[in-house]
């Protein structure tokens, strides 16, 4: 079984690559004028993915994520109801949260800050 599941998040990974790779192009196009690389490489693969809706539109960023959604439920679902020990992890993981809420929500703060400080300084470097 082990093997089957690590075929499933493999296959997974791969399906979801496309849409990763174009979400990642989207942003990296942004981060200086196009005429720099890697903006110049990021504007072309979103221009390839225009060009080609329903190859890069419908099949790469609808029909693989959705069929990874489904897949990954599924099997989350069927892991779920038959491993004990995934269930017991589980409401072990969210006791944890609840007990230490407050100091996760201050790291969750403190990552965002520093996210957002990153990306304000990226935008002042290039502008």
């Amino acid at each position: 079984m082990n093997i089957f599941k690590r075929a499933i998040a493999t296959t997974e990974l791969l399906l979801i690559f496309p849409a990763a790779l174009f979400m990642m192009a989207l942003f990296v196009r942004n981060l200086q004028p196009l005429q720099y690389e890697p903006a110049r490489t990021a504007q072309r693969i979103v221009d390839w993915y225009a060009v080609r809706p329903r190859i890069g539109l419908w099949g790469l960023l609808i029909a693989l994520p959705l069929a990874v959604l489904l897949t990954g439920c599924s099997m989350l679902l069927r892991n779920w109801s038959g491993e004990v020990q995934l269930r017991q992890a589980a409401w072990q993981t969210l006791a944890a949260i609840r007990a230490h809420l407050a100091t996760l929500l201050i790291a969750g703060a403190t990552l965002t800050a520093g996210g957002i400080l990153a990306i304000v300084a990226l935008h002042m470097l290039t502008d």
